[in-house]
């Protein structure tokens, strides 16, 4: 007695499909897990300019340490994650904060702005490149 296979597996074309399906479906499964693995990847700091109101009756480094310690917990945090200070042509610091410390840095007194650091290459003459890049945030 000859037994007869299911009618999708006598087509290979419909069986690889068959296939294709179901590992498409493991990949979207696998996916859904993945972001609770990934959360840790997202709080990854990246350095931001941080533009403040300039401050008159106090000295703008300690004010901008003063802005960021609430945020990080305190001020020794704050000096240590502060890169530079900017304090003639705009008020402000650059630090390396992660996405949930550029968001309550936003809600503290004296914030203006909070944008992610940019580099940009210089382009020289004549098709030739500047050996300059700079890192500068954008109002």
């Amino acid at each position: 007695m000859k037994t007869e296979s299911p009618r999708h597996l006598r087509n290979p074309l419909l069986a690889l499909l068959f296939l294709a399906a179901a590992a498409a479906s493991a990949a979207q499964i696998a996916m859904a897990a993945e972001p609770e693995q990934q959360a840790p990847a997202a709080q990854e700091a990246a350095v931001h300019i941080v533009y403040v109101d300039r401050p008159e009756d106090a000295d703008p480094e300690e004010f901008h340490i003063r802005t960021l310690a609430p945020v990080l917990g305190s001020e020794e945090k704050a000096r240590g994650a502060v890169l530079y200070h900017y304090k003639h042509a705009a008020s402000g610091f650059s630090a390396k904060l992660t996405t949930e410390q550029v968001e309550d840095l936003k809600k503290q007194p004296g914030v203006l702005q909070v944008v992610p650091s940019q580099t940009y290459q210089l382009h020289g003459h004549e098709g030739g490149h500047a050996s300059t890049t700079r890192t500068m945030g954008l109002m």
